[in-house]
């Protein structure tokens, strides 16, 4: 899925690492986010969230930042965003 911008002057293409790595920036900005693990690049997997703090709620406020901010940095329609929770984090 490569993003492509046409302009007065030609085509941008932005690669699929560019924007998985736009993604994964936007994510660990969100509130509740204190961490992500990764495969690889494009396999972001969100790692660890602060105590306290609703899992759903988290995922659907990462969701929209996410969905929102690539959309409007690519161009692109985003149909879907998969959240995989590896664990949490307990602060005493």
């Amino acid at each position: 899925m490569k993003g492509y911008i046409k302009t007065q002057v030609g085509n941008v293409s932005i690669d699929t690492e560019v924007i998985a790595q736009y993604a994964g920036s936007v994510a660990v900005e969100c509130f509740g986010i204190v961490g992500m693990a990764s495969v690889n690049v494009t396999d972001g997997i969100v790692k660890l969230l602060k105590n306290g703090v609703s899992i759903k709620t988290v995922c659907d406020n990462l969701i929209s930042s996410v969905k929102y901010k690539v959309e409007e940095f690519t161009g692109l329609d985003i149909e879907k965003i998969n959240i995989y929770v590896e664990g949490v984090r307990v602060i005493d």
